[in-house]
This record gives structure tokens, sequence and C-alpha cells, in this order.
């Protein structure tokens, strides 16, 4: 997994981005930005990347004044992908397997990602879109959905606001009554909270709940006891984005990750290069390893 030096250039720009989007004032955004950077300098590098960037933007929200620096980059997001919903239904409907068709959707829309070096702007998201039809899906789909119709509880994880979306169009393709989403508890980055899950109508669909962190991705001993619990009763946990991935991927447990791969480092672990759309397990299940 990536350490935390070779994190260190992602996390200046984070800070360099959150600074720009909030501060008009030239000077205090340099002299913020100084202090920013200190702190990643000084900071704990001991643990994994999403723990540093939890830090930083402690920070970043405290030095601003601004408990959510993001919010008008999420409603972008939010608003370009609900323009985007009924074209990609319609896509999704037409395709010969709809249900390949929905996890390509919701595995594309993973790249609205401030965070990620790959992130693209939610202008360009129509014309990634439409690379998603022919690119690879590396895994097992086949073993995914078996999970999902073995499962009696399942947890959805989801990633980015906008990209919450494009989670929708698959959780519309998955059985419902089993499904529980789970959000950040707070705003850090633009990953999704409650307020983007209600404007992508999931509650309408399933329950919504927060997991009571504002890492960007699942610290599980920095949850709420609440969602420890649910994590604990599922017995199918569907992972989205890469943040995720590096929080989860050592926790053994049912688990299928569907993201982008956004960096080489990931890219070496999971065995696909950079790009990617991945819709792979954590662990075999039983009756796949046979």
């Amino acid at each position: 997994m990536k350490t935390l030096l070779e994190c260190v250039p992602c996390f200046a720009r984070q800070a360099l981005d959150a600074v720009s989007e909030a501060v008009a004032d030239p000077a205090r955004r340099e002299s913020l930005l100084r202090r920013l950077l200190r702190e990643i300098a000084a900071g704990d590098w001991s643990g994994s990347p999403p723990a540093m960037a939890q830090r930083l933007h402690r920070s970043i929200r405290r030095e601003l004044d601004n408990p959510d620096p993001y919010r008008d980059i999420k409603i972008r997001m939010n608003q370009m992908a609900a323009s985007l919903v009924p074209a990609m239904r319609a896509r999704i409907e037409a395709h010969p397997d709809p249900r390949e068709a929905a996890v390509r959707v919701a595995i594309g829309g993973n790249l609205l990602d401030v965070g990620a070096k790959t992130q693209i702007a939610a202008e360009d998201l129509p014309a990634h879109l439409e690379t998603i039809w022919t690119q690879p899906l590396r895994g097992d789909l086949a073993a995914f959905f078996r999970a999902v119709a073995r499962a009696r509880r399942i947890l959805y994880l989801a990633d980015n606001a906008g990209e919450i979306f494009f989670d929708r169009l698959l959780i519309e393709r998955l059985p419902a009554e089993k499904i529980t989403v789970v959000v950040r508890g707070s705003p850090v980055l633009n990953d999704a909270t409650i307020e983007d899950a209600e404007a992508a109508g999931l509650p309408e669909l399933v329950p919504v709940l927060d997991n009571g962190s504002d890492a960007p991705g699942t610290i599980l001993e920095d949850c709420s006891e609440e969602f420890r619990g649910g994590f604990d009763r599922a017995d199918l946990v569907i992972a989205k984005g890469q943040g995720n991935y590096e929080t989860l991927s050592d926790v053994k447990k049912n688990m299928f990750f569907l993201f982008t791969v956004k960096c080489p480092l990931v890219a070496a672990r999971v065995g696909e290069p950079v790009g990617s759309l991945v819709a792979k397990a954590a662990q075999p299940t039983p009756e796949d390893s046979e």
C-alpha cells in the first residue's frame, strides 16, 4: 500500500486546492497554505494515507473557519451527475447486460474525486462516461452478483458526491430490501454525506446512515458504534472508491471493492493498470474458491 512519503505531493495539492477554492485574498491564501504545509511536514506519517488526509483536512477546515470548503464543488458535481442520470439509465436499460452496465456506470463515476491526482472535472464527466462502455472491467462480476444474491444484509459504502447519483443506478439493479447505504459522518474533501445521499434520492430506496467519521475512507476504529455494529452484522460489504480500498483491503470480511484505479501504487497492489475499472473481492467466498 502507499507510503505517506509518496502521498505528500497529493496532500500538498489538496491543501492548495482547498485554500484556492475558499480564500480570495492572495496574501491570506499564502499565509494559510504555508501553515498547512508546515503541518504536513510535522505530521505523524505512521498511519494510512486516509488517516493523514483526515488530520490534514481537519486543519484545513479549522484554518479556513469553514466546516465544508468543498461544498460548492460538491453541489456542481451533484448537478452535473443529476443531469446525466436519465441518459445513463437509458443506456443501462438498453445494454445487453443491464447489471454489468450499472456496475460500469457506478465505477465510472468514481473519478469525480478532488482528492485524486487523476480526478476529472464535473464538466468533463459526459465525455469520460462514454469511455466506460469499451474499457475492460477487471474482476469477477458473476462472483459479485452471486455474493449479492446470497447475502441477507448488505452495506454499500458510498464515496463521493456526484458519484453517489450513479451509485443509485446500480442500487436500482440490486435487491434494495437488503441494502443500507453508508456515507461519511461529516464533510471531508468532496466525499458524500447525508446531504448528498438525499440529493440523489437514495433515502427513497434504502436506509441511509453515516459512519460517524470524517476520514476519506473507512477507518473502523474511528467510526461510530452504530456503524461498526452494522458492519459486523453485514454478510456483504460493497465498498466504493480507492479510499475505502486503502482502509479496508486488509479487513477479513466478505467484501467487494468497486473503484477506478487512480495511482501506480494501488495499481501494483490490485494488479491492474491505472485507469482500470475494478470490481474485485477482498477474499474469495467459500463457494467461489471451490
